[in-house]
């Protein structure tokens, strides 16, 4: 069973390809694909043990089940091993520590409240346009300190490098390669800007990388993988899961009116929004040694898929995973963040966006 055809994830029918998986045959082996052969890993136990084994199971090469393409490779720490890989996340780690969230939460708020009082009334509008990709583009702006008036070329570089070619986002890979070069050259002259200025107190995501022992003497290729890694890590889960909020709500109104009679349970129900959307539906590694996984074999060099948004609806990990339930017990108990060395950095930031957003929404609307 070829589980990696974007046509079951565009018409949103890939759920019972993976429930049948789980049950009939967690660790599956596919031979052919437009990606080649590779494991399928459905199971969340199976998951979390794939990605907390950085020994045995390699980042390196890439994390998307589909390869880099040789002519234009854009290295990236997530796809790095250790040393290398604590060395570039450390540079930039700081930018989520809890002093910097407490100073961004007020920023957020505001701005949370700015865009929901301006949202058309008693007519339809694109929520995911005017709210989510807003929203976090700002987010990510500030994170970068990149030019404010230009901040929707983040969310279109994000889009250009995450998108199929059936998407429509982009026609080809020449379009694709030529839209990325323009993202390094505009970043280039950011860090040009800031790599002989002194740092200041408030540390931007580039200068932390012009300044950073392991990153300031990266090639320009290096420096554009870790840049499409921070776009996108910022832009895609956050994005994805304000609009999967929604949604999640919309099939399980019920749900809206206990968040409305307790708002304390908005933490918990980001975490089960988190779970319930799962923004990234895969990770891949390659095995580093031949190795046992559920009675499978799996052999040196082959290509293994953590398929999260599989392993979140596991029903032996989590009860009733296809319901969306906001007072859910142990919702952070879930995998959309990953585990081990590679677990998502902006995680808190992430779930700070959430819960204020669903704080403010709470506080304005009766339904959505």
């Amino acid at each position: 069973m070829n589980v990696s055809d974007s046509r079951l994830f565009e018409s949103n029918t890939f759920g019972p390809y993976f429930e049948r998986l789980r049950a009939e045959d967690p660790v599956h082996y596919c031979a052919e694909s437009e990606f080649g052969p590779f494991w399928s890993v459905t199971k969340f136990d199976d998951i979390k043990y794939v990605d907390s084994n950085h020994q045995i199971f390699s980042s390196e090469g890439g994390i998307t089940i589909d390869d880099q393409d040789e002519d234009f490779e854009l290295p990236m720490f997530i796809a790095m091993d250790p040393p290398k890989h604590d060395f570039q996340r450390k540079e930039v780690q700081s930018v989520v520590a809890p002093q910097n969230l407490a100073k961004l939460e007020r920023t957020i708020r505001e701005r949370a409240a700015r865009i929901l009082d301006t949202l058309p009334r008693e007519e339809t509008f694109n929520w995911v346009d005017l709210v989510s990709i807003e929203l976090t583009t700002q987010m990510l702006a500030t994170l970068f300190d990149f030019p404010f008036e230009d901040r929707r070329k983040l969310t279109r570089w994000s889009d250009v490098a995450t998108a199929s070619l059936e998407s429509g986002i982009v026609e080809s890979e020449d379009q694709r390669r030529a839209e990325l070069i323009e993202c390094l050259e505009y970043f280039t002259g950011l860090w040009n800007e800031r790599v002989n200025a002194p740092p200041g107190e408030d540390l931007d995501l580039i200068s932390m990388l012009a300044h950073g022992e392991s990153t300031r003497n990266m090639d320009p290729m290096e420096y554009l993988g870790n840049l499409i890694l921070l776009i996108v890590g910022g832009n895609d889960t956050t994005r994805n899961s304000i609009s999967g909020g929604v949604l999640a709500l919309n099939e399980f109104p019920e749900e809206y009116q206990k968040l409305r009679d307790d708002p304390g349970l908005i933490p918990n129900m980001v975490s089960e929004i988190i779970r319930w959307q799962t923004p990234l539906a895969h990770m891949r590694r390659r095995a580093l040694e031949d190795t046992e996984l559920r009675g499978k074999t799996i052999r040196k060099g082959d290509k293994v898929v953590m398929w999260y948004v599989s392993g979140n609806r596991d029903e032996e990990a989590i009860p009733r995973a296809n319901e969306f339930i906001i007072d859910r017990p142990n919702a952070r108990r879930h995998l959309a963040f990953g585990f081990g060395i590679h677990r998502c950095m902006g995680n808190r930031l992430a779930e700070m966006q959430l819960r204020i957003v669903w704080e403010e929404i709470t506080a304005r609307f009766s339904h959505v």
